[in-house]
């Protein structure tokens, strides 16, 4: 059974949290490396008889400074919690990136939250995590104040695989690039992704295909195409195998990005439910065709290499 996780909007945290073991980061994808991380604070957890605690930002302060910045996430805020159940945490601060906390002298970052606020005992971060007004705070300053503010810095080493690091810019490219078996394997899990089933132009429904439409908002967007999928609806755990389309369907003259789904024996309204969408495989990438029929063609294609796989 997974374990519930307490959700913090602040650093006001309870009195049992503090003095705990705090991860920092965006932690999207919560891929390999991270997982690597974690699995390290479970040791200090025992060790130390100490609670483990995670410091992430919403929105993610690449997508804060960068307002043209729209789909960029491996996984969405509620994927990411469920992914922490699992591993382990106590609790979660989901600290609202804005303006005023941009402007965060990093010396305060130190002083007021780690240190007053916090409490924070062991602090994990990445080498390259950067903080404080401007990103003027280092690792190297938050080494230079140990003593000072009682915390132990903790910087393992990134996990390399075939002699890259693993990294949620990676994996973002392997998706951006129809490299789907090399994202799952770095993520250790099928890329997957969550939406609400919107109503769509009915065209699949047209051409005897239907599909469910899903708006995949802010996720990053894979390469356009045909991947073969397995779907689940929210709060179930039976899983059915499909097919699905990635793009902005060339054939009909669409200019918005868009996921379809189309189910193999499945008859059920979808309209405004939420489904989870695991990628297993790409397909082919995605093309415009003279007509109909010929898409129709290609269709049948699809689905005969989607129900083929694993």
């Amino acid at each position: 059974m997974v374990k519930s996780i307490k959700i913090y909007n602040n650093f006001n945290i309870k009195f049992n949290h503090k003095n705990s073991i705090i991860l920092i980061g965006n932690f999207d994808g919560l891929h390999l490396g991270h997982q690597k991380l974690f699995h390290l604070a479970q040791n200090f957890k025992k060790k130390h008889s100490s609670k483990i605690g995670v410091m992430t930002f919403e929105p993610m302060p690449k997508m804060f400074f960068n307002k043209n910045l729209s789909n960029f996430r491996i996984s969405s805020q509620k994927q990411k919690i469920n992914l922490l159940k699992k591993l382990d945490v106590d609790f979660v601060i989901i600290k609202k990136f804005d303006k005023k906390f941009s402007k965060t002298k990093s010396i305060n970052f130190i002083k007021n939250i780690l240190s007053d606020k916090l409490k924070a005992k062991f602090i994990f971060v990445s080498n390259n995590f950067r903080y404080g007004n401007k990103r003027e705070g280092d690792v190297k300053q938050l080494i230079r104040y140990e003593t000072s503010y009682n915390y132990k810095i903790i910087k393992p080493k990134p996990l390399s695989k075939n002699k890259k690091i693993i990294s949620s810019t990676l994996i973002r490219k392997f998706l951006e690039n129809g490299k789907l078996d090399k994202a799952n394997k770095f993520l250790n899990r099928e890329w997957s992704i969550e939406g609400k089933v919107i109503k769509g132009r009915q065209l699949g429904k047209k051409i005897g295909f239907p599909t469910a439409n899903i708006d995949i908002k802010d996720y990053v967007v894979a390469k356009p195409g045909v991947y073969a999928v397995k779907v689940k609806k929210e709060n179930t755990t039976k899983f059915i195998k499909g097919i699905a389309n990635l793009g902005y369907r060339p054939t009909f003259n669409q200019k918005k990005i868009l996921l379809e789904v189309h189910l193999f024996n499945f008859s059920e309204n979808l309209y405004n439910k939420y489904l989870t969408v695991n990628f297993l495989k790409f397909i082919r990438k995605e093309k415009k065709f003279k007509n109909i029929d010929q898409l129709k063609q290609q269709i049948k294609i699809d689905l005969q290499k989607a129900k083929k796989t694993k």
